[in-house]
């Protein structure tokens, strides 16, 4: 039996969640988001990721009612939330300073919201002690936040803010505060905590390792705009801009003129050197900019020139960068430009394969890089 995969994105009968409708906002002569229509639907993970001052936060703050849009509209299950205040929204927000009262116990943090909701005292006790196993905290239960480590205080202020059940829940840059292993671990701990619940949670990062690993989908932004929505796979192995290529992940970007030859395009990019032979681009005519973008581990590092390969250049080993599990090497082209080419370190004692200087041939197939426009 085939598992079901969640793609609501893909369904044209799928209501979002929430909808930006041609939404503007502008601090002064400033304009943060630029004609913005996005749509993210019920149970999603979805990622706002760029790089510092690219709108994210602020479209943050209007799903949380803390900015209004200067102009279109924000639909939260159809609803127009733009008049609604932030304490009468189904939306909650974690902030990345978590905000814990440090006098309160753990237990009392995260029953804080619910008691001035005026929720029943039973009711009160059954749903502190559900978000303690949840975020697996319950031994904790009486300390205060800072007998517990960061990693803890983490999720105790992901129990509260889950506490009151809201539809949508912000995260502002939620793990930033935590050191590399402990991010990892905790952002599967996230996955697991919004699986379990079905709220659709909606993340703020500039880390994109952190979204690519917990969303479901990424917006990818840059002044304001969305660039690229999609699943990670795709934001990754089919960018739609070098801009978006460039962001995530290693790449490496040429650029040249186009000659479409029947079904592959061929670039010309560097005198001297063979054309990069590729896939084609839609619409692409003979002459016309374009550009490469391949990722180094897609590039393959041989002493001697490899045959029948579609895409074969030699250089000289410029740099090496020797990460554990893999190698990055920098090799050099006679006309300057450097190329990125990855191996994998499969073996624990091995002699390095290349040195510095040494005479080295790059290689990949025809489909392991695309071509884009812009």
């Amino acid at each position: 039996m085939a598992l079901d995969v969640f793609a609501p994105w893909d369904d044209p009968n799928a209501k979002p969640l929430i909808q930006f409708q041609n939404v503007t906002k502008r601090f002064g002569d400033f304009t943060a988001i630029d004609d913005l229509t996005v749509d993210i639907f019920e149970k999603e993970f979805f990622a706002l990721l760029g790089p510092s001052g690219c709108g994210k936060t602020t479209m943050m703050r209007m799903l949380a009612g803390f900015e209004t849009p200067t102009e279109g509209q924000i639909l939260l299950a159809g609803e127009d939330i733009g008049p609604v205040p932030p304490n009468k929204r189904a939306v909650n927000m974690m902030f990345q300073s978590y905000a814990l009262f440090p006098h309160l116990s753990i237990w009392e943090n995260i029953a804080f919201g619910l008691r001035r909701d005026k929720m029943p005292k039973d009711q009160i006790g059954e749903r502190v002690e559900e978000m303690l196993r949840l975020t697996r905290l319950e031994k904790f239960a009486r300390r205060k936040p800072h007998q517990i480590s960061g990693g803890q205080r983490q999720r105790v202020a992901l129990a509260r803010s889950l506490a009151k059940a809201p539809k949508l829940l912000l995260l502002d840059e939620p793990l930033g505060a935590l050191d590399k292993k402990l991010r990892q671990e905790t952002q599967f701990e996230l996955m697991d905590i919004q699986e379990t619940t079905g709220t659709t949670f909606v993340i703020v990062t500039h880390d994109q390792e952190e979204a690519m690993t917990v969303a479901s989908r990424v917006a990818v932004m840059d002044h304001g705009k969305i660039i690229q929505v999609s699943t990670p796979d795709v934001i990754y192995e089919a960018p739609n801009s070098t801009y978006v290529a460039d962001f995530i992940g290693d790449v490496n970007l040429l650029s040249g003129k186009a000659d479409p030859q029947g079904d592959k395009l061929h670039m010309h990019w560097a005198e001297g050197q063979p054309a990069v032979v590729g896939s084609p681009l839609e619409g692409a005519i003979k002459g016309q900019d374009v550009h490469y973008a391949i990722r180094p581990e897609k590039v393959s590092i041989s002493a001697e020139k490899p045959e029948n390969a579609a895409n074969a250049i030699q250089g000289e080993v410029h740099d090496i960068a020797y990460l554990g599990n893999i190698s990055t090497y920098h090799v050099q082209l006679p006309g300057g430009q450097i190329i990125k080419a990855q191996s994998a370190n499969n073996r624990r004692i091995s002699r390095r394969a290349f040195t510095w200087e040494d005479k080295v041939w790059l290689s990949w197939t025809d489909t392991a890089g695309v071509f884009l426009e812009r």
